[in-house]
């Protein structure tokens, strides 16, 4: 047979529509986000709208973005408009919010509003990753005195260093959150940025600078500058 793989024309309908959940492997990391935060307890979490409000326009569910936030962060998509499109294109995206596509300041603003609580679910889910066994950590007893001996520095553990690792764990948390509210709108690198220092002004010379009448300058003039009004 000759000829090449040809794909399903635009146009064609079919008889059955296909369902997102056909489209999501039983062992993707997305049903694990999806499950991880539905056991959550959003309120004692302290995320902020977690009950619907009794007027005004319905919002987002806080359930809904932080399964948006949780799947940039594993795809290492950290823009807000970035995020917004993916919802709007990616499958598992579609998977995880119900075909919901939040706008870029819906979700800039939620991360904003729940760092803290977005700090302890990210902790949380690396306790669960240790109880299931998906992050190992011996224990070993000696009887008599505790010594390091002859052993990397990166693979013994200390009570203080594991309370260094943690705060630096949650320090990242916390700087990767930073880094996405400073980042300019549409992720532009060089963009002007608040708070950055103008331009100098330019530089004037005192009236003694000024060359002498007849030195082929003319009046008024500097020697070999532009004339500059004061």
């Amino acid at each position: 047979m000759a000829g090449f793989i040809e794909g399903t024309g635009r146009g064609q309908t079919t008889l059955f529509p296909e369902r997102l959940e056909d489209w999501i492997g039983e062992d993707h990391l997305v049903r694990v986000v999806d499950l991880f935060v539905d056991e959550l307890d959003l309120r004692g979490f302290g995320f902020m709208r977690s009950a619907p409000a009794r007027t005004g326009r319905p919002g987002y569910h806080p359930s809904v973005l932080l399964k948006l936030f949780k799947y940039g962060f594993l795809n290492r998509i950290p823009s807000s408009r970035r995020l917004k499109r993916e919802a709007g294109r990616s499958v598992e995206a579609m998977w995880l919010t119900g075909r919901l596509v939040p706008d870029h300041k819906t979700i800039a603003d939620f991360r904003r509003d729940n760092g803290p609580a977005i700090r302890k679910t990210c902790a949380q889910f690396v306790e669960l990753c240790r109880q299931i066994g998906t992050l190992k950590g011996d224990c070993v007893a000696i009887d008599g005195s505790k010594f390091k001996a002859v052993n990397d520095r990166d693979r013994n553990f200390t009570k203080g260093k594991i309370a260094s690792r943690l705060a630096h764990h949650e320090a990242d948390i916390e700087r990767y959150i930073n880094e996405m509210a400073r980042r300019p709108p549409g992720g532009r690198r060089g963009a002007h940025r608040e708070g950055r220092p103008p331009c100098p002004p330019l530089r004037t010379h005192p009236a003694g600078d000024r060359a002498a009448p007849g030195d082929g300058h003319g009046p008024g003039r500097r020697a070999g500058r532009p004339d500059i009004p004061d």
